[in-house]
């Protein structure tokens, strides 16, 4: 019988998810004086995550609590990317702060909260709520406050900036706005900058942009108080049961180096050596990439181009990510060892090259070469219908084989160019000089 979650266990595990998430904002808080940046990344990247988790957890409880339901049996919590793919995960969760602007409640669950029975708790958690909301709002307004615009060439560049001289570009047709997306990014203007008459404006989303980070926990922390105070009993049969355990990127606080390892980084200027390296990885890719267009080549499946070129393009793609994932490894060993790889990748796409239509020709092959593997090769070799004593031609998807001397002509198929069938005999005749023979 699956066991029901109470509300004790759910508090214990939302406070241990704010206190993951004032740890990891105190790691960072660490390392921004050390000069170890890849590391730094990786704190604000879990950092953002557990204030994430935090926020979606305590949106959760707020909405099981104001349904008069029980809580959800887990707390949602992100889950860290396999390891081949955390350096893109880390900078994915920088980019976007981590996932918060869309955890942000909306409009509905704050309206929920107003319509419920009014205490101090409740209102200190709508009060929170609204602030969060606001942020929201000036992660999404913030970029219309700015515009193109055509700087007049008098005065300091920052008076074009910040609108003290210079003037509008003109809004793209249908967009009245400066500063819709349209005419920030394709209006006529050789710069960007806030609006003139909106400057204040601007300020001030800036500021609630910038404080969604301390409004998540202050938005979490009271509904963890309104949990408390409602759910009094329960919450201290939850903390006689002991503390929750952390998931999610909260394992990860000041583990930054086991979750995303220190990589070497590509170099400014590749030197001679270096770029053997890349020319030599560059090579192999192509020829890896050539494979699906050769092998259609023995096969006439050029009727299948468009999907051939997409496999093309996707073994390409695969190759550069797996060279930009390892070959700054590769191309930073000392002096000449650096071009080593790429002599060694050079060799393997030679081998490829030459490897690919002999191999595609054998497995894609037309009825002629078919025919003397499958019978001239083995059984007919001695036989009057062995290659220097019959004429064959191909008529109608059939292979006709007759020997000079008389002998019953065989008749075998399916005869294609590209097949991958193997010939059979079509009628009792060519069936009954096959069985003579073994075949």
């Amino acid at each position: 019988m699956m066991r029901r979650v109470g509300w004790g266990e759910a508090i214990v595990a939302l406070r241990a998810q704010g206190q993951a998430a004032r740890n990891a904002a105190k790691r960072v808080d660490e390392l921004r004086g050390e000069t170890a940046r890849d590391r730094l990344g990786t704190a604000v990247a879990v950092s953002y995550v557990v204030e994430t988790d935090y926020l979606r957890s305590a949106a959760a409880l707020l909405r099981a609590h104001l349904g008069g339901g029980r809580p959800p049996r887990r707390l949602p919590v992100a889950r860290v990317w396999p390891r081949g793919l955390r350096d893109v995960w880390k900078q994915w969760m920088v980019d976007r702060r981590g996932g918060v602007w869309r955890a942000i409640p909306g409009s509905r669950l704050l309206e929920r909260v107003r319509a419920a029975r009014p205490d101090a708790s409740l209102r200190d958690v709508a009060e929170q709520l609204q602030a969060l909301q606001a942020s929201g709002r000036a992660h999404r307004e913030h970029p219309r406050m700015y515009e193109k615009f055509i700087p007049d060439g008098r005065g300091p560049a920052v008076d074009s900036v910040v609108g003290a001289s210079g003037r509008s570009a003109p809004t793209m047709p249908g967009f009245p706005d400066r500063g819709h997306w349209i005419n920030r990014n394709f209006a006529s203007g050789s710069g960007i900058r806030i609006q003139p008459d909106r400057i204040q404006e601007a300020r001030q989303l800036e500021r609630d942009e910038s404080a969604v980070h301390e409004r998540v926990l202050a938005f979490g922390d009271a509904v963890l108080r309104l949990l408390t105070d409602h759910h009094r009993a329960d919450s201290v049969g939850g903390d006689a049961a002991g503390s929750a355990r952390t998931h999610g990127a909260a394992l990860w606080i000041a583990q930054e180096q086991r979750l995303v390892p220190d990589r070497p980084v590509w170099p400014d200027r590749p030197n001679a050596f270096q770029s053997v390296t890349l020319a030599g990885l560059s090579l192999l890719v192509m020829a890896l990439a050539a494979i699906p267009l050769t092998a259609a080549l023995q096969a006439n499946a050029f009727d299948h181009l468009t999907l051939l070129m997409m496999v093309a393009l996707v073994i390409g793609m695969g190759g550069v990510a797996v060279i930009y994932r390892y070959g700054a490894q590769l191309v930073r060993k000392p002096e000449w060892r650096a071009a080593v790889p790429g002599f060694v990748a050079a060799a393997a796409a030679i081998m490829v090259w030459q490897a690919q239509a002999p191999l595609a020709g054998y497995y894609f092959a037309g009825p002629y070469e078919r025919f003397d593997r499958q019978f001239l090769d083995g059984c007919l070799a001695a036989s009057p219908y062995r290659s220097d004593a019959v004429r064959s031609h191909v008529d109608d998807r059939v292979l006709v084989v007759t020997p000079i001397n008389g002998e019953t002509p065989l008749r075998l198929g399916p005869a294609e160019d590209g097949s991958t069938h193997p010939l059979r005999p079509l009628n009792d005749a060519t069936r009954t000089v096959l069985d003579r023979y073994g075949c």
